[in-house]
């Protein structure tokens, strides 16, 4: 069901990676326009961490990685870290959906990062929300 872009060797483009988020696509072209307006942010199409994560957009300020987008069949998912307190200030604002990624981050030093499935303009809405705090 959400499979992701794994073809190392066809880099693809980011048009390609929109249409292979199927359902999702406005939703993927939405948020990714909504950070390429953030000011000293850049985007890089990347296969960043071996084969079961594939092809993704790569959102960095400089040097600091702000956070991955990975195309996926009708999903999209976003790959970011954010401090326990980040997490804490904005917590009771989103959804139950959003709150048990929170729950269920992989610890990083004082925080956590956590691997978004966007399936909904409502999940759009909370990750921009996270995003917003980074």
């Amino acid at each position: 069901m959400y499979e992701r872009m794994l073809d190392k060797t066809v880099t693809p483009t980011f048009d390609e990676m929109a249409a292979y988020c199927g359902e999702q696509k406005a939703l993927f072209i939405e948020l990714n326009d909504w950070l390429s307006k953030k000011e000293g942010i850049t985007k890089k199409i990347v296969f960043p961490y071996g084969n079961s994560y594939g092809w993704g957009v790569a959102w960095k300020v400089k040097t600091k990685l702000i956070c991955n987008v990975f195309a996926e069949n009708n999903a999209f998912t976003i790959m970011m870290r954010l401090s326990d307190r980040q997490y804490q200030s904005i917590y009771p604002e989103l959804q139950k959906y959003t709150q048990e990624y929170i729950d269920n981050r992989f610890p990083c030093g004082n925080g956590g990062w956590i691997h978004y499935r966007v399936t909904s303009i409502d999940h759009v809405e909370d990750i921009k929300k996270l995003l917003a705090i980074k």
